[in-house]
Parts: structure tokens; C-alpha cells; sequence
């Protein structure tokens, strides 16, 4: 017999043992069993998740709904992962596989990673207490740093930001350790209004208070009624009176000058006059002729 037939025969015997197609078929359900039960546990993990945030909804307390959404993706990420890394630990350890040097090796691996990836690590851990804490969501209006705009990404290595003049910023999260958040509670617009002295001042406040309790009707984005706080300060030329009105946040820039545009037209139609700078300007001879001629009035008068 020849060492191919040899090599065939053992091959036949290998492929033709009981205890080997025994083996492979308990193999095989375990990992089809294996990979059912992930994906039951992964699903009923997902709705769990799905009916905690759902009952989180209907509770009296105030929850961000931008701030659920994205917490309630990243636990059902995870979940994802954490299952599907059980799983196939799992079936390596079906197939024979040395599970403890794998796991030894994996984590000599990421501990190597780790220590060259500090940076991506702090972006990653503060991106997530950033959305977990909910210091502020898309579409907030924020101040980090030297950076202010509108949010328009949050993801757990970096945070987008676009400025009112269109440029995007892209910050690290890790780099992030102040933030000011204008979004959350309401605004508060400051209106400086002029009068001039020679207006009676009793009577420019009785106008603008009656302007001011029909602005709610007037502006949605208005929360109480503005309040005349009163003078608050005494010009060279004027005399300056301050107008506070609470907004809904972020439109008290708006407010602001919707308010200034209405005072200005009150004003106008009562006939109170708001001060403006003038200039008053002399040529030379009619200022030489205004010197002799007050000359000649004192000699006349002296005579």
C-alpha cells in the first residue's frame, strides 16, 4: 500500500468516526444556541431599555427628550456590544480555543492601546458623562471656551459647534472643561432707553409702562410682563431709564430690539423727545462780526 493510499484510508476512517460527527454536531447547535440566546437577550435587553425611558416620559419631572434619545441609543449600543463579545467568547470556547490566553492577550493588547491612546480614552469618557449628565444637548446655544454657537453634534470623542457666522467648530471632548449653557432657563433682555432733560420724566414713564403691558400680547416669546426698573443713569445730555423683560431662551436679542423699535415709535407719537448729539458750528467772520458787534454794544451802552 502506498503512502496515498495510506493518507486516504486515514482520512476515511477520520471523516467515517461516530465520535467525531457526534462532536461536530453538538458543536454546532451549541453555537446556533449560542447565537439565538444573544440575540433574545440583546432584543429583550432593548426593550427593557426602550419602557424604562418610556416611563421616565410620563413621570411629572422635566426630562430633555434630545438628551433621552441619545442616552437611550448609547445603552442599547452597548448592550449590542457586551452581548456579542459574551457570545463569541463563548463560541471560541466551543471550538477549542484557549479562552484564558485569548482574554490574557486581548488585554495586554488594550492595556498597550490605552496607555498610547490617553487622549482618545479622556475624549471618550467625558463625551459620555457629558451626554449622561445632560450638561447640553444638539441645538443648545453654549460658550466653551473661547467658542459659542449652537450645537449641531455630540459624539463621545467630539463635540461640533457652529458659530452665528457659519464656521464649525470641532472640539475634543477632553478639552472641554468649562461650559456655559444659554439654552437652559430663560433670558433676560436689557433695553437702556433716553429721554431728554427738558421732558417731564414722570410722564415718559407713564407711556413706556403702558407700552410695556401690551407687549405679552404682542411677542409669544415674551414670559412676563417687561418692568421699568427707572433711572438708571443722569447723561451730559440725557437721562437714562432701563426696561427688563424675561424671554424664552436665547430670543432676548430679538426682544431687545423689538422693544426699542416700539418705544422709539411711542415716543415719537407722544411727542417725547429721545436726545441726540448736535453740533453747532461758527465760520470766522461771523464770529469776528459776533465779537464786534457785542464791542459796539458796550460802547453804546457806555455812552
Amino acid at each position: 500500500m502506498t503512502t496515498y493510499q495510506r493518507m486516504l484510508e486515514k482520512l476515511w476512517d477520520r471523516f467515517t468516526d461516530e465520535e467525531l460527527w457526534i462532536a461536530f454536531g453538538e458543536g454546532t447547535l451549541k453555537i446556533v444556541f449560542i447565537l439565538i440566546l444573544a440575540g433574545l437577550v440583546i432584543k429583550i435587553g432593548k426593550a427593557g431599555i426602550r419602557n424604562f425611558f418610556h416611563l421616565r416620559s410620563k413621570t411629572p419631572l422635566g426630562f430633555s427628550e434630545r438628551r433621552e434619545n441619545t442616552l437611550l441609543k448609547l445603552l442599547e449600543n452597548v448592550i449590542s456590544y457586551v452581548i456579542y463579545f459574551i457570545a463569541l467568547i463563548n463560541i471560541l470556547a466551543v471550538l477549542t480555543f484557549d479562552i484564558k490566553g485569548l482574554i490574557a492577550g486581548a488585554g495586554v493588547v488594550g492595556l498597550a492601546i490605552g496607555f498610547g491612546a490617553q487622549n482618545l480614552v479622556r475624549d471618550v469618557i467625558t463625551g459620555f458623562f457629558i451626554i449622561f449628565e445632560d450638561q447640553f444637548s444638539v441645538g443648545d446655544f453654549v460658550r466653551i471656551g473661547q467658542f459659542e454657537g449652537t450645537v449641531e453634534e455630540i459624539g463621545l470623542r467630539t463635540t461640533k459647534i457652529k458659530n452665528w457666522t457659519g464656521e464649525l467648530h470641532i472640539l475634543p471632548n477632553g478639552s472641554i472643561v468649562e461650559v456655559t449653557n444659554f439654552s437652559v432657563h430663560n433670558s433676560m433682555a436689557v433695553v437702556d432707553v433716553s429721554i431728554a432733560y427738558e421732558e417731564n420724566i414722570s410722564e415718559a414713564e407713564k407711556v413706556i409702562n403702558d407700552l410695556l403691558e401690551t407687549l405679552p400680547e404682542k411677542y409669544s416669546e415674551i414670559v412676563v410682563t417687561p418692568q421699568l426698573l427707572g433711572i438708571q443713569n443722569l447723561a451730559a445730555s440725557d437721562v437714562v431709564m432701563r426696561i427688563v423683560a424675561e424671554t424664552t431662551p436665547m430670543n432676548h436679542w430679538y426682544i431687545a430690539r423689538m422693544i426699542r423699535k416700539d418705544i422709539k415709535e411711542c415716543l415719537d407719537e407722544h411727542g417725547i423727545e429721545i436726545p441726540f448729539p448736535r453740533l453747532v458750528m461758527y465760520s470766522r467772520s461771523e464770529q469776528e462780526e459776533a465779537v464786534e458787534g457785542k464791542k459796539r454794544e458796550r460802547e453804546n451802552g457806555g455812552a
